[in-house]
């Protein structure tokens, strides 16, 4: 575990909000991103709140057939603009600690809590949510700040808040996230 301010449970460690593979080519799919425009609109709100409390933003970015590296659909959502001061990692797994930089990046910054959004749920999101937890940093998943683009994505998301909630520190809803706890 990082290092934690004893007595009032507050953390000493800075906080990230992981923005993960929201990225163009997921929402032109057949099947749409299940409530596209309200998962959009809650990232963009939780980002603007992270950056007026001094949160660490991280925008993962994932390479496969389908996300081609330097390709449109490869980019980030164009809703959502990453700032120069705001980070960018690019994986090739579900889970963003696999293989990449983002452990050492987060320490770098003396991150020890992360809020995670982005796509897609039952992939992507659960792993990276617990490959966070495994390596001992405080993850809370934001239960309306992720999504899917499954014909099941309702009872996918319900699902994946309910089984990551015995797993993780905390599930919550957006209007809930106090960053500046």
């Amino acid at each position: 575990m990082l290092d934690r301010q004893s007595g009032s449970g507050t953390s000493l460690a800075a906080a990230a909000l992981l923005v993960v593979d929201v990225q163009q080519a997921l929402f032109e799919r057949s099947t749409s991103v299940y409530q596209a425009d309200t998962l959009l609109e809650t990232i963009q709100e939780l980002g603007q709140r992270a950056r007026e409390a001094g949160v660490h933003i991280i925008y993962i970015r994932h390479s496969n057939k389908m996300l081609q590296p330097g390709t449109a659909g490869w980019a980030i959502h164009p809703r959502l603009v990453p700032q120069a001061d705001d980070l960018l990692i690019d994986k090739t797994h579900g889970n963003a600690f696999q293989d990449t930089t983002l452990d050492a990046e987060l320490k770098q910054r003396s991150v020890g809590t992360l809020y995670v959004v982005g796509l897609v749920t039952q992939g992507c999101v659960q792993a990276t949510c617990r490959g966070g937890q495994k390596r001992g940093y405080q993850v809370t998943l934001v239960s309306d700040g992720h999504s899917t683009y499954s014909r099941d994505a309702a009872k996918l998301i319900r699902q994946w808040n309910g089984t990551l909630s015995s797993e993780i520190e905390a599930v919550r809803a957006a209007q809930d996230i106090d960053f500046a706890r």
